[in-house]
Formats: structure tokens, C-alpha cells, sequence
């Protein structure tokens, strides 16, 4: 599985604005919390999963995220591939991030906030891997 946009939308009328995602499936979240980084110049990286799948969507501002594949977890490349994307709160985006990645995740806007799901509970696995923001030659 790759990652990839699940696209949301936005209706406008008399009454105000409406954000939906008609195409994303919740019923495999288990778990959802909230990332809102100290500053525009700080970049949360390197931090990811082997088993648990994420979705992120921003719910204020913008947000850089980068993700790389790992190609052995007992031995990581330093010279992987890096995907791209970027979110805004503008619709309700949603990006599936499946199992076996990484990411940074950088705020473009102040005060932007960043919804977090995932498939697993807090403590039910043992699966967050974490490295050092300058391990990959991205």
C-alpha cells in the first residue's frame, strides 16, 4: 500500500460553511490526538510505524508532511525515497499513511493543528520507531 489522498470538500451557503470527507472510512480508528508544533521553523522528524497505520488531517492552518518507506527495519537506509504532501484545513483532506512509514511533519501556518488517527490504542503494541531529524539524506 502507498499513501495517499483521500479528498475532502467544502460547501459554502447562507448559512456558513460545511468541511466533509464522504470518502473516508473511520471504522478501523481506534485512537486520535493532536499535534500543534511550537513554532513554523521546527520539523517533527523522523518518527513512524512497522505495524500501525495513521491518518492525518488538518483541522487549522497547513502542514508539510514527509514520508519515507523503510526498506529493513533491523538495518534503515539512510538514502530513501522521500513522498511529499501537503494539507491545509481549507477542505477536510485526509492523508492515509499504511504501515511501514515514517514522517516529519512541519506546521506552514501559526497556530495550525494537525488531527492524528490511528488503528491501534496507546500501549497495545510496541511499534513507534523513532530517528534522529538529519538520519536521512532527504
Amino acid at each position: 500500500m502507498i499513501p495517499k489522498i483521500i479528498k475532502g470538500n467544502l460547501h459554502t451557503d447562507q448559512r456558513g460553511n460545511l468541511f466533509y470527507n464522504n470518502n473516508f472510512d473511520l471504522s478501523a480508528i481506534r485512537r486520535i490526538y493532536i499535534i500543534e508544533n511550537k513554532s513554523v521553523d521546527f520539523i517533527r522528524a523522523w518518527q513512524g510505524h512497522k505495524i500501525e497505520q495513521r491518518w492525518f488531517t488538518a483541522t487549522n492552518g497547513a502542514f508539510k508532511i514527509k514520508l519515507i518507506k523503510i526498506d529493513n527495519w533491523e538495518s534503515v537506509s539512510t538514502d530513501l525515497e522521500v513522498t511529499e504532501f501537503n494539507l491545509k484545513a481549507e477542505k477536510l483532506d485526509v492523508l492515509h499513511v499504511p504501515s511501514g512509514y515514517v514522517s516529519s511533519i512541519q506546521s506552514l501556518e501559526k497556530e495550525s493543528k494537525l488531527l492524528v488517527m490511528s488503528d491501534y490504542l496507546l500501549g497495545e503494541i510496541h511499534d513507534e520507531y523513532r530517528f534522529e531529524a538529519d538520519y536521512f539524506k532527504s
